[in-house]
């Protein structure tokens, strides 16, 4: 049976999963961790995929492959294929002055329905605009702009500085979705805000559809890959009136739609799903690691944690933790810190912080369904993965604070399954 690769190049590591193309099963894995940090040099992204390749036992009897990846992140690139700086990740918020910037420009609801998207610091744009007004030597070397799963694509296909085609850059509509100078109603560039952004045009990515493929410098052929969240839907099977709450670095909410969603308040981002579909998305900045601060600061481990939690009533005796520990995307707060409510005598216990953390993430998460409700998305179910889904508190607590029936999928590599569907639809 045919076997093929699937990718995911998140913010923290990259996951490569080789699947059956016949049964769809799992035959080998591998990873590699990637640098912390909000701007990264793309070569360790590079490093971390041969490596998490090599453990799982290396292209050589892989038919197709497809990468999927973290959103949003500026890869730009010189005329001869080299990175011209790191790259800025999509958690960076320093280009939020641009993002407001580009918002006086143009206009909340111009922008919403020229791109589906209405700018804030994590989006491409921006960060293109931070490099044009702060590093406007840097922004002039740049020929060409890709997005992490673009890159690295390219780079695995055997071009590179050592190989400058630049022609050879392609990418998918989900990705391309998130950059806020594509829109996802149309299908197309929109060049005018690109060069609004970088100060003048550059070569973009080939957007390529759910169905389409490139091949490598060895004949394999190439699924389009996706954005981390579309590569999660397309792994999860999710369909319209599922939505779906993953509590990873960061937080996020989307739902499958078969419409295009215009959101001119900014709340929710419109972007296209790796299925020729939606995928309106909210995103929050704070999300398990809320979690993560809060066992160490009350010096447990995640199980402890999870059975303090469950000992409080809910409602945690009034107090609250607004957990804007990094700024907030949603709401668009970058400079926000976080605040703890509430405190008495009574309500000050260590059960009940605890509680507080888990109710006042899954709030942040709520509020993002309340998003897409607004805007008509019919929702019925919430799937809920990521590793903040592991916790025992998080799963029980979740039903009553987001209002909807919470399945949990069996743990699994979702990004990469998904990468991986599309390298099968791919094969010949």
């Amino acid at each position: 049976m045919p076997l093929v690769l699937g990718v995911d190049s998140s913010t923290q590591s990259c996951k490569a999963v080789v699947v059956d193309g016949a049964t769809g099963a799992v035959v080998r894995t591998g990873r590699a961790a990637h640098p912390d940090g909000t701007s990264v040099d793309p070569e360790a992204w590079w490093r971390a995929l041969q490596e998490a390749i090599a453990e799982a036992g290396s292209l050589d009897d892989i038919a197709a492959w497809s990468v999927g990846g973290q959103q949003h992140g500026l890869v730009a690139l010189d005329a001869q294929g080299r990175v011209v700086r790191d790259a800025l990740l999509w958690n960076d918020t320093r280009s939020a002055g641009a993002a407001a910037d580009l918002i006086d420009e143009f206009g909340a609801a111009a922008l919403a329905v020229r791109t589906g998207l209405v700018p804030v610091a994590s989006f491409t744009i921006t960060k293109l605009r931070w490099l044009r007004d702060h590093e406007p030597e840097n922004a002039a070397r740049v020929a060409a702009v890709a997005l992490p799963h673009d890159w690295l694509t390219w780079r695995l296909r055997g071009f590179g500085p050592e190989n400058p085609m630049l022609d050879e850059l392609v990418t998918d509509r989900s990705d391309a979705s998130g950059t806020g100078y594509w829109n996802p109603a149309t299908g197309e560039y929109d060049r005018e805000l690109l060069a609004a952004a970088l100060g003048h045009d550059a070569i973009l990515p080939r957007v390529l559809g759910p169905d389409e493929w490139v091949t490598d410098a060895d004949g394999r052929r190439v699924g389009p890959g996706a954005g981390d969240n579309a590569g999660a839907a397309l792994g999860l099977g999710a369909q319209p009136g599922d939505a779906v709450v993953s509590i990873g670095t960061s937080g996020t909410v989307f739902a499958v739609s078969r419409e295009p969603v215009n959101d001119p308040e900014g709340t929710v981002a419109g972007f296209a799903d790796a299925s020729g579909l939606f995928l309106p998305l909210i995103a929050t900045l704070n999300a398990a690691r809320v979690v993560d601060v809060t066992a160490a600061l009350l010096g447990v481990d995640h199980e402890e944690f999870s059975d303090l939690a469950l000992a409080a009533a809910p409602g945690a005796g009034g107090l609250t933790l607004l957990p804007y520990f990094e700024g907030e995307r949603t709401p668009n707060l970058p400079d926000a810190t976080a605040t703890l409510s509430g405190m008495t005598l009574a309500s000050t216990t260590r059960e009940n912080l605890a509680r507080a953390a888990v109710e006042g993430m899954l709030r942040g998460l709520g509020a993002g369904l309340d998003a897409l409700r607004a805007l008509g998305i019919p929702l019925e179910r919430a799937l809920l993965i990521g590793g903040g889904a592991q916790s025992e508190a998080v799963r029980r607590i979740a039903p009553p604070v987001l209002g909807l029936p919470v399945e949990l999928p069996e743990p699994g590599e979702y990004v990469a399954l998904g990468a991986a569907r599309q390298a099968i639809a791919a094969l010949p």
